[in-house]
């Protein structure tokens, strides 16, 4: 594993990068860096298919290029550290199986979540060791 932190617009990223970030079961995707996610790569059928079946909390869903993680049932809530590893747990699944070696991602959970950026790369750095994946984290100016 390579992990590298970095001050980046994270949507000027490489393309040969998968993108990562945190949305509720509902996929609602109205504050955040969500807001972003679901205008440029149009993840509104998202939403629509969350009204019929929510997405189960702790799953990691791949749009194209975009890995959705699953870390809260309501958009209004917030995450626990275990509903974050169940979701890096089922990412780095995603990634093995589909042969993704590069995500980039914003300081996840610790934004409009606040969840401890500190002890978030912790998890990640755990939960990526074993892998050659690359992780790229992309901090806002």
């Amino acid at each position: 594993m390579m992990y590298t932190e970095i001050i980046k617009d994270l949507f000027s990223a490489d393309p040969s990068y998968y993108l990562a970030h945190c949305i509720s079961s509902d996929a609602k995707m109205g504050a955040g860096i969500a807001v972003d996610f679901k205008k440029r790569f149009k993840l509104g059928h998202m939403t629509e298919n969350a009204k019929k079946q929510p997405y189960p909390v702790g799953s990691c869903i791949q749009v194209g290029r975009v890995l959705n993680l699953i870390t809260k049932k309501f958009f209004y809530g917030k995450p626990t550290y275990d509903s974050l590893e169940l979701t890096l747990n089922s990412m780095k699944k995603v990634a093995l199986q589909g042969g993704i070696l590069k995500i980039a991602m914003p300081q996840i959970g610790a934004g409009l979540d606040r969840l401890s950026w500190a002890k978030n790369r912790e998890i990640i750095n755990r939960f990526f060791e074993d892998t050659n994946i690359e992780i790229l984290v992309c901090i806002k100016v």
